[in-house]
Parts: C-alpha cells; structure tokens; sequence
C-alpha cells in the first residue's frame, strides 16, 4: 500500500468557530480591519481586470464584496474556511474544494493561521487559478505576540514547574515566498508589516484574543483551563517585559504578505541568481 502521510494536527477549527461564534455583537475586530485596508491599497497597484475573484476567510462576515484595482472595480466572491454563515459556502481549508474553478484572483486573509497543511493549502489554491491568476495571502507572522508567548512561558515555570505551548506558530517571513514556489506559483513575493499595538492590561489582549477566535486553538493545548494564579503571574511578567508609563501593555503584530501567480507563458522569466530583485510593486503591477 502506498505511503499516505496526513499532516500533523495543529490547530482546534472546531474551537475557533465557537470563540467566533460567541463574540459580542458589534464587536470591532480591528485587526482584520488593519488588514483589509492594506489589501486595498496593494490591489489598487495591480494593472489588471478582475471578472472572477474570491476572498476566503475563517470568518466571511467580516469580508468585502466588491474592491477596486488600478484598472477598476470588480465583484468578490466570499467563503468561510471556519465559521458557517447564512449563504456563504463553508470551505474545509484542508481540501479547499472551491465553489469553482478558473478564478484570476484568490485572496485568502488569515487561513494560512489556522490550516495544518499550509504546502498544501497554497498548491490547492494554485489548482483553482487559471493562468496568469493571482493569489494573494495575509497570514500573523512569526514575531507576533512574542510578549504573550514570553509572559506566559514564565508563568507556567514560576506556577508549574514546566512550559506549555499557549500560542500558535505563525509563518516566519524568510519561509514564506518559498513555501508560494512550492506550490507551483511564480515570481513569488513576501513581506512583512510590523505593528504595534497598546492594550489597556494583559487581560485586554487575552479578551482580543478569544473575540478574534484566536485564544490557543491548539489541538494539543493543556487539559486544564487557565488558573487564576497562572494568569495572575502571566500578567505581572507581561506588565514587566511591555509595559508603559501610563500602565498600559505592548502587543506586536506582524503581518505576513505573501502573493505569487499562477504560471502563464506571458509571465517575466525569474532573474539569474545573485541579480537584482524583483520589487512588489513592480510584480502586482504588471499590466
């Protein structure tokens, strides 16, 4: 019989609908916010029409359906990768089956952070391209909440005596044009924006967390549920490695933007190694 290795389980999606689905109405989630913003400006730089485009996301209610690029306004198609919502196709990001195939632009906005096969996520998503289509991805970056991951491996020592893992792995920047060659998409471009962002304690940050559906969705998290004592000691080394004068919290936000094309004999052939880059710009403008 053949091989079939299924990659390791990384992430609770079944979690992460519930902590989506529980969140207070009208809540802002101003991280997502952020990140739409930016993927309006980079689209408003690719010199292309768009007639069949998607945007994927483990919470689509929080998605656009219609966006701009340098040569005019086109139609988002929208599904979710985690959360079911009334009249948007529910897509498992493990398979990917897209409601078609064909598209000329697939943006995915934050799927790679909770997908246990990313290779084969971004390969997927190349399938569904046709030629010459563009995929676009914001995924957490790796330096993300480097405090949170410091003040709670702390804790965990100074309470019991060991260190869990309570934060997800994020993609670090240096991987991620490789894993988009990987999967078979050309001229590969990756980069980051670095943010930082101010909470009013420890305890504000964890609350963002769950709201955002984000709150340790490890499949292999502790059994037990926080202790008040755990989240006491996490806050007070929290308080001591970011905190300010006027007694509010540093998080850092990095956010991973990775766009690649589907191959098309149109396409720029790759530069020689060791000769000049490619800029971002000058690759989502072409015409």
């Amino acid at each position: 019989m053949p091989d079939i290795r299924l990659p390791p389980k990384i992430f609770d999606r079944h979690l992460i609908a519930r902590h989506l689905e529980r969140r207070p109405a009208g809540h802002d989630d101003f991280v997502t916010r952020l990140v739409l913003a930016d993927l309006e400006e980079r689209l408003g730089t690719v010199t292309r029409e768009f007639t069949k485009a998607i945007i994927l996301a483990p919470d689509a209610s929080v998605l656009p359906t219609a966006a701009r690029s340098a040569s005019g306004p086109f139609s988002f198609a929208r599904a979710s990768t985690v959360r079911a919502i009334d009249g948007v196709p529910l897509v498992d990001p493990e398979t990917l089956d897209l409601p078609g195939r064909g598209y000329d632009l697939i943006v995915s906005i934050f799927d790679l952070d909770v997908v246990d096969d990313v290779p084969g996520f971004l390969a997927r998503a190349r399938a569904h391209l046709r030629g010459d289509g563009l995929f676009v991805a914001a995924a957490i970056g790796g330096d993300s909440l480097t405090e949170l991951r410091e003040a709670f491996l702390a804790a965990d020592v100074d309470v019991g005596g060991g260190a869990f893992l309570r934060v997800a792995p994020f993609i670090p920047l240096n991987e991620a044009a490789g894993l988009l060659q990987r999967a078979g998409l050309a001229l590969p471009v990756a980069d980051v924006e670095t943010h930082t962002v101010r909470y009013q304690s420890p305890l504000s940050l964890m609350r963002e967390l769950k709201a955002l559906g984000a709150s340790n969705p490890l499949a292999e998290r502790p059994t037990k549920a926080a202790t008040l004592k755990l989240l006491n000691a996490a806050t007070e080394h929290y308080q001591r490695l970011a905190g300010d004068a006027d007694g509010r919290v540093r998080a850092t936000l990095e956010i991973v933007w990775m766009s690649g094309w589907a191959p098309h004999e149109s396409q720029q052939k790759p530069l020689k190694p060791g000769s000049a880059d490619i800029s971002l710009t000058k690759v989502l403008g072409r015409g």
